[in-house]
């Protein structure tokens, strides 16, 4: 029955009760929401896309070479510890090798190469200086480069150096990141007030201090996704460690499979070990963004003055 009254001259009109599960001012209760049937959809079809290797990979490790041929292809097989335990014996465990040098061309990379961003984007953001404009469309042309078409001139550097097959052949050239410095630049305009920094600069803060004790930790999230970011690139990077290295005991893992999978053409044995190496070569790019997503979810201007 509907509590809707009429109203004697003089006196305020109540708003009638909301109907059960609905909200005060909206009687018939909230809003349906519609389904987006054809985004879902779009959704889906990409998460297909991208899992259907991965689970051939997974399923694919678990065979032995004798069912790797000869069963169902998405059928999980027996010889999963077989091959692992061979891949890690092989050759005397170089496989392994390969892993501790792309973590550390990864890890060393990507640390680096955030740091030099964060500086950069602070400074592209925060001060006035003439060329700044100039210096960052030439950032932009940087970013707009394949990388590919710098992988020869930069062997040729590295070769009239003198560093050709070492391990700063390759972590040299991956410090420095054009696509890090403009996200840290437009992370730094959005995320560090100008009236914070003139606080500061009130208070007798130096330009280093400033950046390390106000602006640094308001930049977190964003260095942490410029590290995040880089570490996968340098993880995946086949190209340029292809071209600078010759000696096998410092391949990054991408390149020591492909010279594992060269073999396996002459030697079908070798498939199982370079499936089981793959596998294995995802688990700690996963395991790096479980670890850090927390970190995007941070209120952008979290402890900072909002305007």
């Amino acid at each position: 029955m509907s509590s809707t009254t009429t109203a004697a001259p003089g006196r305020t009109l109540r708003p009638s009760a909301p109907a059960p599960g609905g909200t005060p001012g909206n009687p018939m209760g909230p809003p349906r929401r519609r389904t987006a049937w054809t985004p879902t959809l779009l959704l889906l079809l990409g998460a297909v896309y991208c899992l259907v290797p991965l689970v051939w990979v997974l399923t694919a490790a678990t065979k032995s070479r004798e069912e790797l041929f000869s069963t169902f292809t998405y059928a999980p097989g027996s010889g999963f510890w077989n091959n692992l335990a061979e891949l890690s014996s092989y050759r005397g465990g170089v496989y392994w090798q390969w892993m501790a040098n792309s973590a550390l061309y990864a890890g060393v990379g990507a640390l680096l190469s955030a740091a030099v961003s964060g500086v950069t984007g602070y400074a592209l953001a925060k001060y006035r200086f003439r060329g700044r404009s100039a210096v960052f469309n030439v950032l932009l042309a940087g970013v707009l480069m394949p990388p590919i078409t710098l992988a020869v001139p930069q062997y040729l550097l590295m070769s009239k150096a003198g560093l050709a097959d070492s391990y700063l052949s390759v972590l040299l050239p991956s410090i420095l990141s054009p696509y890090g410095i403009y996200l840290s630049r437009i992370y730094a305009e959005a995320a560090v007030p100008d009236e914070v920094v003139e606080a500061a600069r009130v208070d007798g803060a130096k330009d280093w201090r400033l950046f390390r004790s106000v602006a640094l930790p308001m930049m977190v999230p964003g260095l942490v996704t410029v590290f995040l970011f880089q570490f996968v690139a340098i993880w995946n990077n086949f190209l340029l460690p292809y071209i600078m290295l010759g000696d096998d005991h410092k391949f990054p893992v991408t390149v020591g499979l492909y010279s594992l999978l060269q073999q396996g053409s002459n030697e079908p044995a070798m498939y199982t070990l370079v499936i089981t190496g793959a596998l294995l070569s995802v688990l700690p790019l996963i395991a790096l963004f479980l670890g850090l997503q927390r970190y995007w979810r941070v209120d952008l201007l979290s402890g900072a003055v909002k305007s």
